[in-house]
């Protein structure tokens, strides 16, 4: 899928430190994520993790010049639900602080969006922090509707 000449592909190990850096780029993971060189392992192995389970995708939007400038994650969960739906959850959606604005981030999501109508999601659901009131807006904008309450218990 293209989208202002970006393609979206499947990740690869080769990316995880683009993906790591972008995840830092941010007021909220500036103070989570170690973008260290040597990048820690365990970022590699959670690759290794996330790539070999078929129900999760981990992708990258890369530019005309093959730079890494955004990813997110897709997982698909099957489940009882709603007459047995399999819903899609999209997590660490990220843009390169250099692009936003600029069609990377919606070219992810219709990639996500799509990705999870083929694969026979009855409905795709984000988690976003209430903090990020920019990212609201642009969810928004793509269809998305704030309908529930999330929580968390860090471990």
């Amino acid at each position: 899928m293209t989208a202002t000449g970006i393609s979206i592909r499947r990740a690869t190990r080769d990316d995880v430190p683009a993906i790591v850096r972008m995840l830092a780029d941010d007021f909220l993971g500036k103070d989570r994520e170690r973008p260290d060189e040597p990048l820690p392992q365990s970022y590699y192995d959670a690759f290794e993790r996330v790539d070999a389970d078929g129900n999760l995708q981990l992708v990258v939007a890369v530019d005309s010049m093959g730079l890494v400038v955004g990813s997110l994650q897709l997982c698909v969960l099957p489940g009882l639900s709603s007459q047995g739906a399999t819903r899609a959850l999209v997590e660490d959606v990220r843009v390169d602080g250099k692009l936003r604005g600029q069609g990377v981030g919606e070219a992810l999501l219709r990639w996500a969006i799509a990705e999870s109508k083929s694969r026979g999601c009855h409905l795709v659901e984000l988690l976003t922090s209430r903090a990020r009131v920019d990212a609201q807006r642009f969810y928004v904008r793509l269809g998305f509707v704030e309908s529930h309450a999330g929580m968390t218990l860090r471990l």
